[in-house]
């Protein structure tokens, strides 16, 4: 496999004069393979959150929940339409508090503001006429749609243990959804089971075996409703956060056969109020504390062989809605491309930004759906980085993070330096390594140098 460094693009630069220069030598093992991702590797989430929405004094949302978005704005449509296709998430914290009125379902609330609710919010319900509008625009977009169902209908409180849910889930409203969908045509490539109900949940929980037994009712349902298994879509779960005693538990039952994905999320800088965050994003022992997160879903992943691996289904860096000053910035990118690299590396297939739109995290202006710097990010990475994980090796220093993939348009090597140091630049050679039998030797092509790069912290993609 040949090395070829087509263009190199400055996408990201701080304004701090280097005392230094490094000299690294990186070399891309091109003939080995340590993980395989999805096509639609890159996914953005779109929320149910209303208005109302606040955290911090702050109401970061608008008018950018799935119940109040302008789906006809040009920027919208045109920044989705780039990826062609990009995978969206239809779901959130809100998602198990909404009804469907379809079938038996007459009565269609909006979301109000309850404090006994679940997240504030008292139940909140999709018109049809919504999910016809929604569909409308996903259709002119190409967008490959993974919709969060509500996985506490019909359960009630634990009267015994606080924030448990209990009772077995009632799937009618589900199966009148999926069958107007159908009925209309529309496409859904995967459902998810529920919202970061895993463990001790976010707000409320599900115990691991009672969400095995629901899951199967949910799978048996796909099956029955799509019995082409061609176009039958995915049956993704538990989309929480990660607790190896309630994974292992769960998919111990349902990892094979049931389950195609096990999906998870990660918000690792913590609350959005913390006003050393930037330091955590530009600090490399800091952003590696969540590999082990990255590890532990990849083994029990490996132990159990759900069909469609691990995927990362919601992810903003910053809990409550992301940080103001910070996660619509550059400077957000050292985290996110981070997680995108990091991810790939340890086998996962998805990665889901929470949002496309809305929120402080989001990839779009709230208001006028410009492209924020993580949008170009997302986009790059979509279009330069293919699905097959190169394994990297060098000289070990922290602050150069380097992350390789066969390119998406082959021939080619696709490449991403991040440079997490504010003194520092790194002169880097490039070097190609292809496998064969037991012997190793470099490919007889010309080591490019150059430097990453003089001016600070920056990141640097080569293709």
């Amino acid at each position: 496999m040949d090395l070829k460094c087509i263009f190199s693009l400055t996408i990201l630069v701080s304004q701090i004069s280097l005392s230094s220069t490094q000299n690294v030598n990186v070399v891309i093992q091109g003939a080995t393979s340590i993980g395989q991702t999805d096509d639609n590797f890159v996914c953005a989430t779109l929320d149910w959150w209303p208005t109302e929405k606040c955290n911090y004094n702050q109401c970061p949302w608008g008018k950018a929940g799935l119940l109040n978005l302008d789906l006809k704005k040009k920027g919208l449509i045109n920044a989705i339409k780039a990826f062609n296709p990009l995978r969206i998430k239809v779901g959130g914290s809100l998602q198990d508090q909404v009804v469907y009125r379809v079938g038996g379902v007459k009565n269609c609330p909006n979301f109000m503001k309850n404090e006994d609710s679940l997240f504030g919010f008292s139940q909140g319900c999709l018109p049809m006429e919504r999910w016809d509008e929604l569909n409308k625009i996903f259709n002119q977009t190409g967008v490959k749609v993974s919709f969060g169902l509500n996985a506490l209908l019909e359960r009630n409180r634990s009267q015994v243990e606080k924030g448990l849910w209990v009772g077995d889930w009632k799937s009618q409203n589900a199966r009148d959804f999926m069958k107007y969908t159908i009925s209309k045509g529309y496409k859904v490539d995967s459902y998810e089971f529920g919202n970061q109900l895993s463990g001790a949940g976010m707000g409320a929980s599900v115990e691991a075996k009672q969400y095995e037994k629901d899951i199967v009712v949910l799978k048996n349902l796909v099956k029955e409703l799509h019995p082409d298994p061609k176009t039958q879509p995915k049956v993704l779960g538990p989309s929480g956060y990660y607790d190896e005693k309630w994974f292992n538990s769960f998919l111990e039952v349902s990892g094979h056969d049931v389950v195609d994905g096990a999906t998870h999320h990660i918000y690792n800088l913590g609350p959005d109020d913390d006003p050393n965050m930037i330091t955590k994003i530009q600090d490399p022992s800091y952003l590696n504390q969540v590999a082990q997160t990255y590890k532990g879903v990849l083994n029990i992943v490996n132990k159990f062989k759900p069909q469609s691996g691990a995927w990362v289904f919601e992810s903003g860096g910053a809990l409550h809605g992301g940080a103001k000053d910070l996660s619509p910035t550059f400077a957000d990118g050292f985290w996110y491309l981070d997680q995108l690299g990091m991810a790939s590396t340890y086998n996962h297939k998805v990665f889901c930004r929470q949002t496309l739109i809305g929120g402080n995290y989001t990839l779009l202006n709230t208001t006028t759906s410009i492209p924020n710097p993580d949008y170009y990010g997302a986009l790059l990475w979509h279009r330069l980085m293919g699905s097959t994980v190169l394994a990297v090796t060098q000289e070990f220093n922290p602050n150069l993070r380097v992350f390789a993939h066969c390119a998406k348009k082959k021939p080619g090597i696709s490449i991403i330096f991040i440079n997490l140091s504010k003194d520092s630049s790194f002169n880097v050679t490039l070097s190609n390594y292809e496998h064969q039998s037991r012997n190793s030797r470099s490919t007889d092509v010309a080591k490019p140098e150059f430097e990453v790069p003089r001016i600070g912290r920056s990141i640097i993609w080569l293709r």
